[in-house]
């Protein structure tokens, strides 16, 4: 790794060494149609130890696999990861606010209760993480995926969230207040008791989500895409009475 240093702003950067079928179907086409792109990554990246990683503000840490260990007891402000692989990495006790993440991949890694926010994220991946509590408040999200991730209680209030996707995860009492979404795909997502007041769900798929109670309004609900079954749910949340 080497350090370049300056007034302004720290960088490290490692070495790039380069380099049922119709239920199938129908999930490859909901797929197609999502514009997400995923990050953009080198063939082969520096290994280093994540327990060696120190943050400081304004640093950006770049082409580096940083892996199996412990990041903790961290404060740091305009943190910026860009090509970068996160690997079996325990985030405690670790506050990152204005963080900015571009190309960058989470994989086995624990993120609970972190301090995300204000986060700018491009094209970022989360695989098999834990997420509990994340706090992602004002965060501006492009080209996200959440895949078998526990994100339940994670704050996204005041987001902004585009071509972004949730697959087989949990987002339980998780917290979308006042959040502006497009281009959103969700496929066997738990999000019962999650909190969409104030968001506008126009266009949004949420049929692929599960979930007896949610925070939201009829205003908001307006254009939201829902299956018949979430449909008798909804009408529940809302007093109706539904006569056969």
């Amino acid at each position: 790794m080497t350090s370049n240093l300056n007034n302004a702003k720290t960088t490290t950067n490692g070495t790039v060494k380069n380099k049922d079928k119709s239920k199938n179907k129908d999930k490859d086409k909901d797929i197609s149609q999502h514009k997400r792109t995923a990050p953009k990554l080198p063939q082969a990246l520096d290994r280093l130890p994540a327990s060696e990683l120190w943050l400081d503000d304004e640093q950006t840490h770049s082409y580096a696999l940083y892996q199996d260990g412990i990041i903790e007891h961290q404060s740091a402000a305009s943190v910026s990861f860009e090509k970068v692989i996160f690997q079996n990495v325990t985030f405690r006790d670790v506050s990152l606010p204005k963080l900015e993440l571009t190309d960058v991949r989470f994989d086995n890694c624990d993120l609970s209760n972190i301090d995300f926010s204000g986060v700018i994220a491009h094209r970022v991946e989360f695989h098999n993480c834990k997420l509990m509590g994340i706090d992602l408040l004002s965060s501006t999200l492009r080209h996200l995926s959440f895949q078998r991730c526990l994100g339940d209680y994670a704050t996204f209030r005041f987001a902004n969230i585009k071509h972004t996707e949730f697959i087989e995860s949990s987002f339980v009492k998780s917290d979308f207040y006042h959040s502006v979404l497009s281009d959103i795909y969700f496929r066997e997502t738990n999000i019962d008791q999650s909190q969409f007041s104030s968001t506008k769900l126009a266009g949004i798929d949420i049929s692929g989500c599960h979930f007896f109670n949610l925070g939201v309004t009829l205003e908001d609900l307006k254009g939201c895409i829902i299956s018949p079954a979430q449909a008798m749910a909804l009408s529940k949340i809302f007093g109706l009475i539904i006569k056969e």
